[in-house]
């Protein structure tokens, strides 16, 4: 047997039930051709084999990231990042810093701008973000993208100084002096700062399920195959194989095309089709249309991604209660009940898997109803529906849940006092009631609900080590609240052999299993010995996707 790699001398973690330790892999192609002891597998060694000494260090199924966003991600690598700090003056630098390298007049974008960045865990407002970017338009985003602050000038610009009449779920925040104060809640609320840019132009298109009108010509079409490409290098740096795209229209699925034919998409993508509550019942079309047109080893749709609230901070989460610090508010969803459940049956009964957005309480039970309303019309079926986030839940709701076989996808590093999160401005607008029900990784996991991590990229650094230390490190945020950390083992399977459930493909990647898909991460050291604390440092040292090196440190 002719054989192209080995990796010897591992702790190997395959993830396979039946086997799930081992020293050594072989792979031939795209495919893993043996497993086993290093004694044994380097007998496979011939003068073409490429051998990689893994030195003790864990060996694992290369990550599948269950939830993120790559064109709006890669372009935000290039953008100035507003994590860790606060206050005018450090922020002021970030942005002074920035302008050095990138000097220009027109609308500047930061990323990571806190909830509670100025002084004393205030809010930013228009006036603080004035002293940040002087004499420049800035909008900066929070770090869930559902959120942002506008300074003065980029307020004049819109037009929204004075405010703009928004759909539900959507708003400017405006002051009582009757101007916009510079918090834009929701996507129609930021939309219009946006038109002063061609940053997002495309890149954002996949979030709106719409496409790019003229088409883009051959250079913007190359460039925007190159910032594509500089995401896939970020992902393949920190061990991703395969990722769930959680934004997607026909356009992201020709470039990701262009770079599979090009053998430049180092990583599988699952991409949907984005369907906004605005689009007509027709457009699901366009779903079938993708499923049709892209499935490939490397990309696929079959699935339809929408939205059904917004964010707890901002108060956009749709609950089934009024919020603690906000009487007579819930929340506005973006669908009614009676239009999901319409759209769901539709997409269902097209053979579509549905992803949605749901962060509240109020929200999670909206999409579980459509859910059912799904089953009901068109009868059972092998669907793995999605909800994503899942951040609030009503304990009533997890029968509902495991009856339906819904898949639970979360991100780790989103919990209060993770990743560096503070703890407020969540904690309060959750409610102490309500915290035993808030990110419930362990309670949802022992309902026997398969749970997929990801980090909803570029929410939260992509890195699956600061998420997987975030699972198995976070503290309760009350002693009478139960303790919902991961063990190491069901972290890892919810970034490996869950995530490849997620996307019906358990009998092809996953696990590290002869006949099994050539997907494998090499880490700088073995995690099973690895202090929890420890674990955020954990670096790649190689990846492997489809029996191709795509990063070696």
């Amino acid at each position: 047997m002719s054989v192209d790699l080995l990796i010897l001398n591992g702790a190997v973690l395959t993830q396979d039930t039946a086997r799930p330790r081992a020293e050594a892999i072989a792979l031939t192609g795209d495919r893993i051709v043996a497993v086993g002891r290093s004694r044994d597998i380097a007998k496979l060694k011939s003068r073409k084999t490429k051998v990689i000494d893994a030195a003790g260090a864990a060996v694992l199924p290369g990550f599948i990231e269950g939830h993120m966003h790559l064109f709006g991600g890669s372009v935000d690598l290039g953008l100035p990042n507003f994590e860790g700090r606060s206050g005018v003056a450090e922020l002021g630098k970030v942005i002074e810093d920035y302008q050095a390298q990138h000097p220009g007049e027109g609308l500047l974008i930061a990323q990571q701008l806190s909830y509670v960045a100025m002084q004393n865990g205030r809010t930013a407002t228009r006036h603080d973000l004035d002293q940040v970017c002087p004499g420049r338009p800035l909008l900066a985003y929070a770090p869930d993208h559902h959120t942002a602050w506008a300074n003065t000038k980029a307020l004049e610009l819109a037009g929204i100084l004075g405010g703009r009449k928004l759909t539900p779920g959507h708003e400017i925040v405006m002051g009582p002096d009757g101007t916009a104060t510079g918090e834009l809640r929701e996507p129609e609320a930021i939309a219009p700062v946006l038109t002063l840019t061609d940053v997002y132009k495309r890149p954002r298109l996949g979030l709106e399920g719409g496409e790019p009108e003229p088409y883009p010509s051959d250079r913007e079409f190359e460039s925007d195959l190159a910032i594509m490409k500089t995401g896939l290098a970020h992902l393949a740096q920190h061990g991703i194989t395969s990722f769930h795209n959680m934004d997607g229209n026909i356009y992201t699925m020709q470039l990701l095309s262009a770079l599979e034919k090009r053998g430049e998409l180092t990583a599988r993508a699952r991409v949907p089709f984005h369907l906004k509550p605005y689009m007509g019942d027709s457009a699901l079309e366009r779903a079938r249309l993708m499923t049709a047109g892209y499935n490939s080893a490397w990309l696929k749709c079959g699935m339809v991604k929408m939205f059904m609230d917004g964010v707890v901070d901002s108060g956009t989460a749709v609950m089934l209660d009024d919020y603690p610090d906000r009487t007579g508010w819930r929340g506005d969803p973006l669908f009614s009940q009676e239009h999901f459940n319409r759209v769901a049956t539709l997409a269902d009964r097209l053979g579509l898997q549905i992803a949605v957005h749901a962060i509240g309480d109020g929200a999670v039970r909206m999409v579980l109803k459509g859910y059912q309303a799904a089953r009901k019309a068109n009868g059972p079926r092998d669907s793995r529906h999605r909800v994503e986030h899942i951040e609030v839940h009503h304990p009533d709701d997890l029968k509902l849940f495991k009856s339906l076989d819904v898949i639970a996808s979360m991100q780790t590093c989103h919990a209060p006092g993770c990743s560096g999160l503070p703890l407020e401005p969540t904690l309060t607008k959750i409610g102490k009631a309500k915290w035993p029900h808030a990110y419930a990784w362990a309670t949802i996991r022992k309902r026997g609900i398969p749970l997929v991590f990801g980090t909803d990229w570029p929410v939260s650094d992509i890195n699956p080590m600061r998420a997987i230390h975030s699972a198995v490190t976070r503290k309760a945020w009350a002693d009478d609240v139960a303790d919902q950390r991961q063990s190491l083992a069901d972290t890892l399977a919810s970034y490996t052999r869950l995530g490849a459930y997620a996307e019906f493909a358990e009998k092809q990647k996953g696990v590290l299993r002869k006949g099994y898909l050539a997907d494998v991460v090499v880490l700088d050291q073995n995690i099973g010995e690895t202090q929890p604390d420890d674990l955020q440092h954990v670096k790649i040292r190689t990846t492997i996707a489809g029996g191709r090196i795509v990063h070696s440190a």
